[in-house]
């Protein structure tokens, strides 16, 4: 469950399933917390500055207000006053749910700005070592590319390693939204990369966008790279367990809510990102039709009916993916469950031909994002199973696909 495509760690795993429920036990009994009583963050400052902000006399609505209340707010606003928040409270309105997205994508750009800055200056602190100095040039670099012209960041929080998602495509306008849930060590960082482009959020769903553009060129898509969910740090305890899915989860099922429109939603969940799709699945709001998973360690689910959605549950796994080496358990909080390319788990079981291994399902020219694009337009007939005679992967399709164009 890490983007590496080569599995030299699987002995790891192993010894995690065996013993880590020792580590498990002591953290819990507090030997190994560690608490920091570091200043707020940014993201914490900008929100405790709204709560006491005021625009054209009136307080400011309570940030905990539903994504519709918030609509409306900021629908009552004139440009001006809108864009005026947005310079004063950036973070708190480019990670709110329920601000309209191209005031999200001004906030976060103003946000990101003002990181830049800060990183820029680090640089150069001879407080800091020279490791430190490095990291701040790193993180100052990825800040620029973020600005660059055209790119519409939809949420950004650059405290710890940070969080981040961006949209490709017109989310206001879309037809059809798909949204890309990435696996372990996922952060700022690690968001886009130079080389292996299509193993980073960025690559997967700039890939998927256009790949959807290509299956269906009259449909209007909206591609998400959502990694705005603090993911296991490679293969450990947390990536052994569900705690960092269930708080995502609860992230995830928030920005879905408060997604504009009404168009059909499918989630690509790869990796450990399988298992957050998993725990989100029951508390889905009704337009997310689709949930696949590639390269998935288990979905915290005996099988897809206990996963309580309505969404199609879609799986792919390419035969050269280390993944399969990972035993499909739960115990004791221990382990994700059954495989969901498993016979008995009872998704439909998706062609992989031409992925490379565990990290390539969103590669250019193979199957896997033939399939990833033909159901994020709704295309279902088009699917490729993984077995042609399984009639299981094919069920329903033709009412899906009527169903879709509704």
């Amino acid at each position: 469950m890490t983007s590496f495509d080569t599995s030299p760690q699987l002995s790891v795993w192993r010894a995690l399933l065996a013993l880590a429920v020792v580590f498990v036990m002591l953290a819990t009994g507090g030997w190994t917390s560690l608490h920091s009583h570091r200043g707020a963050s940014p993201l914490e400052a900008s929100r405790s500055s709204w709560e006491r902000g005021r625009v054209a006399g009136q307080r400011l609505p309570d940030l905990a207000s539903a994504p519709s209340r918030l609509g409306r707010f900021f629908a009552s606003l004139n440009a001006h006053q809108r864009t005026r928040l947005a310079h004063r409270y950036p973070l708190a309105v480019g990670n709110m749910n329920g601000a309209p997205v191209q005031l999200r994508y001004l906030a976060n750009r103003i946000a990101i700005d003002h990181q830049r800055k800060v990183e820029s200056k680090r640089m150069h602190d001879d407080r800091l070592s020279s490791v430190g100095q490095h990291e701040a040039g790193r993180r100052m670099h990825r800040y620029e590319a973020l600005l660059s012209k055209g790119r519409k960041i939809l949420a950004f929080d650059p405290t710890g390693s940070g969080r981040i998602a961006e949209v490709f495509g017109n989310l206001d306008k879309a037809e059809r939204v798909s949204l890309v849930v990435p696996g372990v060590d996922t952060d700022l960082l690690t968001f886009q990369r130079t080389n292996r482009t299509y193993t980073a959020p960025v690559g997967m769903a700039r890939s998927l966008y256009k790949a959807e553009r290509a299956t269906s060129p009259g449909t209007r898509t909206a591609v998400i790279a959502w990694a705005d969910y603090t993911t296991p740090s490679g293969i450990g305890v947390d990536a052994a367990t569900a705690m960092r899915a269930e708080e995502g989860a609860v992230r995830l099922n928030a920005l879905l809510r408060a997604l504009p429109g009404r168009a059909p939603v499918a989630l690509y969940c790869h990796s450990y990102g399988s298992v957050l799709c998993g725990v989100a699945a029951r508390s889905l709001p009704s337009r997310v039709l689709d949930i696949a998973v590639a390269g998935s360690p288990g979905m915290h689910a005996r099988n897809a009916s206990s996963l309580h959605t309505a969404a199609r549950i879609w799986a792919m796994r390419d035969s050269d993916d280390w993944i399969q080496d990972v035993p499909n358990l739960e115990l004791g909080g221990l382990g994700h469950g059954a495989d969901p390319v498993s016979k008995g788990f009872g998704a439909r079981i998706l062609s992989a031909d031409g992925a490379k291994g565990h990290a390539g399902y969103f590669e250019p020219g193979t199957e896997s994002l033939r399939n990833f694009a033909r159901i994020g337009v709704g295309a279902y007939p088009s699917v490729q199973c993984a077995d042609t005679e399984d009639d299981a992967c094919r069920m329903g399709l033709s009412d899906a696909s009527a169903a879709g164009r509704a």
